[in-house]
Protein backbone atom coordinates (compact mmCIF):
# COMPACT_ATOMS: atom_id res chain seq x y z
CA UNK A 1 0.00 0.00 0.00
CA UNK A 2 1.49 3.36 -0.20
CA UNK A 3 2.50 5.58 1.75
CA UNK A 4 -0.05 8.26 1.33
CA UNK A 5 -3.33 5.51 1.12
CA UNK A 6 -2.34 4.28 4.21
CA UNK A 7 -2.04 7.48 5.74
CA UNK A 8 -5.39 7.74 4.40
CA UNK A 9 -6.91 4.42 5.80
CA UNK A 10 -5.39 5.39 9.08
CA UNK A 11 -6.79 8.84 9.68
CA UNK A 12 -10.13 6.70 8.68
CA UNK A 13 -9.71 4.10 10.91
CA UNK A 14 -9.27 6.94 13.28
CA UNK A 15 -12.33 8.58 12.43
CA UNK A 16 -14.66 5.11 12.71
CA UNK A 17 -12.95 3.88 15.65
CA UNK A 18 -12.66 7.16 17.92
CA UNK A 19 -16.06 6.37 19.60
CA UNK A 20 -14.89 3.36 20.31
CA UNK A 21 -11.78 3.73 22.73
CA UNK A 22 -11.59 4.36 26.21
CA UNK A 23 -8.06 4.62 27.50
CA UNK A 24 -7.99 2.94 30.85
CA UNK A 25 -4.32 2.73 31.40
CA UNK A 26 -2.25 6.03 32.63
CA UNK A 27 -3.55 8.87 34.87
CA UNK A 28 -6.76 9.85 34.82
CA UNK A 29 -8.08 13.16 34.29
CA UNK A 30 -8.45 14.98 37.19
CA UNK A 31 -12.20 16.91 37.69
CA UNK A 32 -12.62 19.41 39.76
CA UNK A 33 -16.22 19.22 41.38
CA UNK A 34 -17.66 22.50 40.26
CA UNK A 35 -15.91 21.81 36.76
CA UNK A 36 -17.31 18.76 35.61
CA UNK A 37 -18.64 15.78 37.86
CA UNK A 38 -20.88 17.49 41.05
CA UNK A 39 -24.12 18.24 39.19
CA UNK A 40 -27.70 17.32 40.00
CA UNK A 41 -28.39 15.76 36.41
CA UNK A 42 -26.25 13.19 34.74
CA UNK A 43 -23.54 14.62 32.48
CA UNK A 44 -24.35 11.62 29.95
CA UNK A 45 -27.13 11.08 28.51
CA UNK A 46 -28.86 7.39 29.32
CA UNK A 47 -29.07 6.42 25.51
CA UNK A 48 -28.75 2.95 24.30
CA UNK A 49 -26.78 3.72 21.39
CA UNK A 50 -25.41 6.87 21.99
CA UNK A 51 -21.73 8.23 21.54
CA UNK A 52 -20.40 10.46 23.83
CA UNK A 53 -23.92 12.42 23.81
CA UNK A 54 -23.62 14.54 27.08
CA UNK A 55 -24.91 17.90 28.68
CA UNK A 56 -23.38 21.14 28.67
CA UNK A 57 -25.49 22.06 31.57
CA UNK A 58 -24.43 23.06 34.96
CA UNK A 59 -21.07 24.20 34.33
CA UNK A 60 -19.99 27.43 36.68
CA UNK A 61 -19.78 30.75 34.92
CA UNK A 62 -17.06 33.05 36.09
CA UNK A 63 -19.46 35.69 37.54
CA UNK A 64 -21.06 32.90 39.44
CA UNK A 65 -23.72 31.54 37.14
CA UNK A 66 -24.45 28.61 35.92
CA UNK A 67 -25.16 26.66 31.78
CA UNK A 68 -28.93 25.79 32.13
CA UNK A 69 -29.40 22.49 31.88
CA UNK A 70 -31.37 20.61 29.40
CA UNK A 71 -30.59 22.93 26.48
CA UNK A 72 -27.06 22.48 25.19
CA UNK A 73 -25.87 19.02 24.13
CA UNK A 74 -22.58 17.37 22.25
CA UNK A 75 -22.20 14.21 20.86
CA UNK A 76 -20.52 11.61 18.91
CA UNK A 77 -22.19 10.08 16.03
CA UNK A 78 -25.76 9.84 16.37
CA UNK A 79 -25.62 6.53 13.86
CA UNK A 80 -26.43 4.06 16.51
CA UNK A 81 -29.72 5.44 18.79
CA UNK A 82 -32.63 3.23 18.74
CA UNK A 83 -36.30 3.73 19.27
CA UNK A 84 -36.42 4.10 22.55
CA UNK A 85 -33.22 6.84 22.22
CA UNK A 86 -35.53 9.07 19.79
CA UNK A 87 -38.27 9.07 22.07
CA UNK A 88 -36.39 10.15 24.97
CA UNK A 89 -34.73 12.89 22.46
CA UNK A 90 -38.09 13.76 21.36
CA UNK A 91 -39.11 14.59 25.10
CA UNK A 92 -36.00 16.50 25.59
CA UNK A 93 -37.05 18.42 22.94
CA UNK A 94 -33.89 19.06 20.57
CA UNK A 95 -34.75 21.50 17.78
CA UNK A 96 -31.58 21.70 16.21
CA UNK A 97 -28.92 19.19 15.36
CA UNK A 98 -25.59 20.90 13.80
CA UNK A 99 -23.75 17.66 11.86
CA UNK A 100 -19.99 18.72 11.64
CA UNK A 101 -19.16 15.68 9.64
CA UNK A 102 -18.24 15.15 5.97
CA UNK A 103 -20.26 13.81 3.30
CA UNK A 104 -18.39 10.28 3.69
CA UNK A 105 -19.39 10.11 7.22
CA UNK A 106 -22.85 11.23 6.93
CA UNK A 107 -22.93 8.37 4.35
CA UNK A 108 -20.92 6.09 6.43
CA UNK A 109 -23.25 6.45 9.77
CA UNK A 110 -26.47 7.90 8.75
CA UNK A 111 -28.89 9.00 11.18
CA UNK A 112 -32.46 8.67 10.47
CA UNK A 113 -34.74 10.80 13.00
CA UNK A 114 -38.37 9.51 12.84
CA UNK A 115 -40.63 11.85 10.80
CA UNK A 116 -42.45 13.27 14.09
CA UNK A 117 -40.88 15.20 15.96
CA UNK A 118 -37.26 15.18 13.88
CA UNK A 119 -34.89 18.33 14.43
CA UNK A 120 -33.41 20.18 11.76
CA UNK A 121 -29.92 18.70 10.79
CA UNK A 122 -27.57 21.82 9.62
CA UNK A 123 -24.56 20.05 7.49
CA UNK A 124 -22.30 21.06 4.92
CA UNK A 125 -21.33 18.68 2.02
CA UNK A 126 -17.49 18.45 2.35
CA UNK A 127 -14.43 15.87 2.38
CA UNK A 128 -12.26 16.04 5.52
CA UNK A 129 -8.65 16.04 4.95
CA UNK A 130 -8.17 12.97 7.45
CA UNK A 131 -4.39 12.79 7.03
CA UNK A 132 -3.68 16.53 8.41
CA UNK A 133 -4.53 14.77 11.98
CA UNK A 134 -1.02 12.46 11.21
CA UNK A 135 2.65 13.00 11.72
CA UNK A 136 4.26 13.17 8.58
CA UNK A 137 6.68 10.30 7.05
CA UNK A 138 6.12 6.37 6.80
CA UNK A 139 3.89 5.35 10.06
CA UNK A 140 6.80 3.06 11.44
CA UNK A 141 8.76 6.38 12.14
CA UNK A 142 5.60 7.53 14.04
CA UNK A 143 5.78 7.62 18.01
CA UNK A 144 3.01 8.91 21.03
CA UNK A 145 5.24 12.40 20.57
CA UNK A 146 4.87 13.25 17.07
CA UNK A 147 1.46 11.79 16.70
CA UNK A 148 0.33 14.51 20.14
CA UNK A 149 1.83 16.96 18.14
CA UNK A 150 0.13 16.54 14.63
CA UNK A 151 -2.94 16.37 16.61
CA UNK A 152 -1.99 19.76 18.73
CA UNK A 153 -1.14 21.13 15.39
CA UNK A 154 -4.33 20.30 13.67
CA UNK A 155 -6.93 22.25 16.17
CA UNK A 156 -6.12 25.76 15.35
CA UNK A 157 -6.88 24.71 12.00
CA UNK A 158 -10.52 23.60 12.60
CA UNK A 159 -10.58 26.98 13.99
CA UNK A 160 -10.42 28.07 10.18
CA UNK A 161 -12.08 25.10 8.27
CA UNK A 162 -15.04 24.70 10.57
CA UNK A 163 -15.56 29.10 10.85
CA UNK A 164 -19.13 28.67 9.15
CA UNK A 165 -20.16 25.69 10.66
CA UNK A 166 -19.37 27.42 14.18
CA UNK A 167 -20.64 30.90 13.30
CA UNK A 168 -23.79 29.31 12.09
CA UNK A 169 -24.61 27.39 15.54
CA UNK A 170 -23.98 30.52 17.42
CA UNK A 171 -26.25 32.02 15.02
CA UNK A 172 -29.20 29.30 15.60
CA UNK A 173 -28.32 29.74 19.33
CA UNK A 174 -28.92 33.47 19.03
CA UNK A 175 -32.22 33.38 16.97
CA UNK A 176 -33.32 31.11 20.11
CA UNK A 177 -33.44 28.01 18.60
CA UNK A 178 -32.83 25.62 21.42
CA UNK A 179 -32.36 22.60 22.96
CA UNK A 180 -29.60 22.27 20.47
CA UNK A 181 -27.21 19.66 19.85
CA UNK A 182 -23.93 18.83 17.98
CA UNK A 183 -21.69 16.22 16.78
CA UNK A 184 -19.30 15.06 14.98
CA UNK A 185 -17.89 11.53 14.26
CA UNK A 186 -16.60 11.01 17.86
CA UNK A 187 -17.46 13.72 19.89
CA UNK A 188 -13.71 14.85 20.52
CA UNK A 189 -12.28 17.26 17.90
CA UNK A 190 -14.45 19.37 15.95
CA UNK A 191 -17.19 18.79 18.34
CA UNK A 192 -14.59 19.58 21.52
CA UNK A 193 -13.70 22.79 20.12
CA UNK A 194 -17.26 23.98 19.47
CA UNK A 195 -18.14 23.24 22.70
CA UNK A 196 -15.11 25.12 23.94
CA UNK A 197 -15.75 28.21 22.07
CA UNK A 198 -19.66 28.05 23.14
CA UNK A 199 -18.42 27.37 26.79
CA UNK A 200 -16.10 30.20 26.45
CA UNK A 201 -18.91 32.78 25.06
CA UNK A 202 -20.62 32.08 27.84
CA UNK A 203 -18.24 33.10 30.57
CA UNK A 204 -16.79 29.53 31.44
CA UNK A 205 -13.47 29.61 32.80
CA UNK A 206 -10.82 28.12 30.74
CA UNK A 207 -9.96 25.01 33.34
CA UNK A 208 -13.69 24.12 33.48
CA UNK A 209 -13.17 24.24 29.49
CA UNK A 210 -10.84 22.43 29.30
CA UNK A 211 -11.80 19.69 32.10
CA UNK A 212 -14.89 19.45 29.87
CA UNK A 213 -12.83 18.69 26.86
CA UNK A 214 -11.14 15.65 28.72
CA UNK A 215 -13.91 14.41 29.75
CA UNK A 216 -14.21 12.17 26.22
CA UNK A 217 -11.94 10.27 27.77
CA UNK A 218 -14.24 8.61 30.88
CA UNK A 219 -17.37 8.33 27.95
CA UNK A 220 -15.58 6.36 25.21
CA UNK A 221 -16.08 2.74 25.36
CA UNK A 222 -12.69 0.67 24.36
CA UNK A 223 -14.58 -2.93 24.04
CA UNK A 224 -15.50 -2.46 20.41
CA UNK A 225 -12.23 -1.70 19.38
CA UNK A 226 -10.18 -4.39 21.54
CA UNK A 227 -12.97 -7.59 20.27
CA UNK A 228 -14.54 -7.17 23.55
CA UNK A 229 -18.27 -7.68 23.31
CA UNK A 230 -17.96 -7.32 19.58
CA UNK A 231 -15.26 -8.79 16.73
CA UNK A 232 -12.54 -6.39 16.09
CA UNK A 233 -11.14 -6.05 12.57
CA UNK A 234 -8.15 -7.62 11.93
CA UNK A 235 -7.48 -5.50 9.23
CA UNK A 236 -7.39 -2.09 10.88
CA UNK A 237 -4.49 0.27 10.62
CA UNK A 238 -4.69 0.96 14.04
CA UNK A 239 -4.02 -2.55 15.01
CA UNK A 240 -0.27 -1.97 13.44
CA UNK A 241 0.41 0.58 15.57
CA UNK A 242 1.65 0.47 19.19
CA UNK A 243 -0.56 1.11 21.69
CA UNK A 244 1.19 4.84 22.50
CA UNK A 245 0.42 6.06 19.27
CA UNK A 246 -2.73 4.77 18.78
CA UNK A 247 -4.03 6.90 22.32
CA UNK A 248 -2.07 9.86 20.92
CA UNK A 249 -4.39 9.67 18.45
CA UNK A 250 -7.57 9.03 19.13
CA UNK A 251 -7.08 10.46 22.89
CA UNK A 252 -8.35 13.67 24.41
CA UNK A 253 -5.73 15.53 25.16
CA UNK A 254 -5.17 18.78 27.05
CA UNK A 255 -2.39 20.41 25.11
CA UNK A 256 -5.31 19.57 21.82
CA UNK A 257 -7.68 22.52 23.20
CA UNK A 258 -5.51 24.54 24.53
CA UNK A 259 -3.65 24.73 20.84
CA UNK A 260 -6.84 26.04 19.59
CA UNK A 261 -7.46 28.47 22.53
CA UNK A 262 -3.78 29.45 22.37
CA UNK A 263 -5.41 31.21 19.25
CA UNK A 264 -7.94 33.01 20.71
CA UNK A 265 -5.80 34.32 23.44
CA UNK A 266 -3.40 35.76 20.92
CA UNK A 267 -6.44 38.02 19.09
CA UNK A 268 -6.84 41.61 19.54
CA UNK A 269 -9.24 41.59 22.41
CA UNK A 270 -8.19 38.23 23.88
CA UNK A 271 -11.08 35.31 22.98
CA UNK A 272 -13.43 37.95 23.24
CA UNK A 273 -12.07 39.88 20.40
CA UNK A 274 -11.83 36.28 18.77
CA UNK A 275 -15.24 35.50 19.05
CA UNK A 276 -16.40 39.19 18.00
CA UNK A 277 -14.23 39.37 14.76
CA UNK A 278 -14.90 35.81 13.61
CA UNK A 279 -18.23 34.44 15.36
CA UNK A 280 -19.96 37.91 14.47
CA UNK A 281 -20.26 37.85 18.69
CA UNK A 282 -20.62 41.87 19.49
CA UNK A 283 -20.87 42.48 23.10
CA UNK A 284 -24.69 42.22 23.13
CA UNK A 285 -24.79 39.50 21.60
CA UNK A 286 -22.57 37.42 23.97
CA UNK A 287 -24.86 39.33 26.65
CA UNK A 288 -28.21 37.89 25.16
CA UNK A 289 -26.09 34.50 24.68
CA UNK A 290 -25.28 34.36 28.32
CA UNK A 291 -29.32 35.55 29.19
CA UNK A 292 -30.65 32.94 27.33
CA UNK A 293 -28.50 29.66 28.62
CA UNK A 294 -27.29 30.80 31.57
CA UNK A 295 -29.35 30.58 35.32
Amino acid sequence: MKIASLRFAVAAAALATAPLVCWGHGPSPQIHPTAATAAPHERVLPLQGGRNFRELGGYRTADGRHVKWGVLFRSGSMHGLTDSDYAYLERRGIRVVCDFRDSRERTTEPVNWPTAGAPRVLSDDYKLDMASFLPAGPMKDWTAESTRAAMAASYPRMLVQFHGQYRRMFDELLAGHAPLAFNCSAGKDRTGVAAALLLTALGVPRETVIQDYLLTNRYLDAGALLGKGGTANPANPLRQMPAPVVQALLGANRSYIEAALKVLDAHPGGARGWLRDEMGLSAADLTRLRHSYLD
